[in-house]
């Protein structure tokens, strides 16, 4: 399976004094569901490599439903590119709103902390195989040095 939603109720042990959620708790949702996400690709215990550039595009309220979508992206002999979206909203209207998204690598580790090869992941769909290409472009541009910063 090439993807995983975890789902929520945001907790008042999430929240600051304002009562909107910590960014670092909206992180380690992102780690933890990219983590599954790549633990059940690859059937192997995995770590974090790399998460890119977090940009919060609205606050989570207590109260509201969190959905935090990992989807496998590319993978490469050894690591998994993991994009994971963050939406939350109202339970009550169902109306969601994307908070953030961002890229997690992970790689597949032995018994040794060694990094082991994973399956190659082949996009099915006219959406998998979109995001796979742009995965794919950024990993070349970074590669060659062509990002920008």
């Amino acid at each position: 399976m090439s993807s995983i939603t975890l789902r929520f109720l945001a907790e008042p042990s999430t929240v600051n004094f304002g009562g909107k959620v910590h960014g670092g708790t909206v992180m380690k949702w992102i780690d933890e569901a990219g983590y599954a996400c790549a633990t059940r690709w690859s059937k192997r215990y995995c770590v974090t490599v790399s998460v890119g550039s977090i940009r919060f595009q609205r606050p989570i309220l207590m109260g509201d439903l969190v959905e935090v979508e990992a989807r496998l992206a590319y993978t490469g002999r050894t690591s998994m590119n993991i994009a994971v979206e963050v939406r939350s909203g109202d339970i009550k209207t169902g109306q969601m709103n994307v908070v953030t998204d961002c890229l997690v690598v992970f790689v597949a580790v032995d018994a040794e902390g060694k990094t082991i090869p994973v399956e190659t992941w082949n996009p099915e769909t006219p959406g998998d195989m979109a995001l796979a290409q742009r995965v794919k472009a950024h990993l070349d541009a970074a590669r060659t040095g062509q990002l920008g910063g």
